[in-house]
């Protein structure tokens, strides 16, 4: 730290301290320069050329559950939960699972569409997704 006296025009000097920062540039400068430029990249070894296409379109499921609760199979009302739980465990028992598409109503109480996700995990379908969410945005 430097400082400096100046000379006023009165009786007593003005002390005037300024930082030196030439050491402190100095400094900033040397480690610029010493620390090396750390590349920051992840080794892939991906495949090469294009994915074969599907050799048949995948079987869609669609369950609805409307406004009351009420749960659709493919259009249909189903009478009961029993109802639903036991075609979810035919569809989990095949080899190519179908794809379940779970469409609830803007107006259905959550637990109504969680109970049937429950069932759906419960029983061993892997292939769940909830599709017409456009509906949900303001």
């Amino acid at each position: 730290m430097g400082m400096n006296l100046g000379s006023g025009g009165s009786g007593e000097p003005e002390v005037m301290m300024d930082m030196n920062t030439t050491p402190l540039i100095d400094v900033m400068l040397v480690l610029i320069i010493t620390i090396p430029v750390q590349l920051h990249s992840v080794n892939l070894s991906m495949p090469a050329g294009n994915p074969p296409p599907p050799t048949k379109e995948p079987v869609v499921v669609t369950i609805d559950v409307d406004f009351d609760g009420t749960v659709l199979w493919n259009g249909e009302a189903l009478a009961d939960r029993n109802v639903l739980e036991a075609k979810l465990r035919q569809a989990a028992a095949v080899a190519d699972q179908p794809e379940v598409h779970l469409r609830p109503n803007k107006l259905v109480e959550y637990k109504s569409v969680a109970a049937v996700m429950a069932s759906a995990q419960r029983l061993g379908i892997t292939k769940l997704g909830i599709v017409g969410n456009e509906q949900f945005v303001k």
